[in-house]
């Protein structure tokens, strides 16, 4: 495979998990952080445009440079994520009222979305003020 040819093809891979990202937004069943990691990774190796444009991000960037530079986030940004989990997956399961089994299945995958999170590494001191926006 030509380089150029891979190159393009990890963009385009990027791009779709940024777009994955984007929907897991709105969705409670995509998590949207760890799209955008996997997003930063295959931008590093193929557009340094694009690696750029995501770290610079408003909103997300400051979480995703601390996750590059250390491999870890910040408990404010754990509790921000519980939060939404927990109430978009509350909101999921009060429209499936009636619907037993898939709401025990909508508790099952939020447990599991919630131990992921609060087992990702904390950032260890206050240093990295503008990472608690992420």
């Amino acid at each position: 495979m030509t380089s150029t040819l891979k190159k393009y093809l990890l963009i385009s891979l990027g791009w779709c998990f940024v777009a994955l990202a984007i929907i897991g937004a709105f969705l409670p069943l995509l998590p949207t952080t760890p799209f955008l990691i996997v997003a930063l990774g295959i931008f590093s190796k193929s557009s340094e445009r694009f690696h750029q444009m995501l770290l610079n991000n408003r909103w997300f960037g400051p979480g995703l440079r601390q996750w590059e530079a250390e491999k870890t986030v910040t408990r404010q940004t754990k509790r921000r994520a519980t939060a939404l989990i927990i109430l978009t997956f509350a909101i999921s399961i009060a429209i499936l009222h009636g619907r037993i089994g898939l709401q025990c299945m909508l508790i099952g995958i939020a447990a599991l979305l919630l131990f992921f999170i609060w087992r990702l590494r904390e950032t260890q001191g206050v240093n990295i003020r503008h990472a608690e926006n992420f």
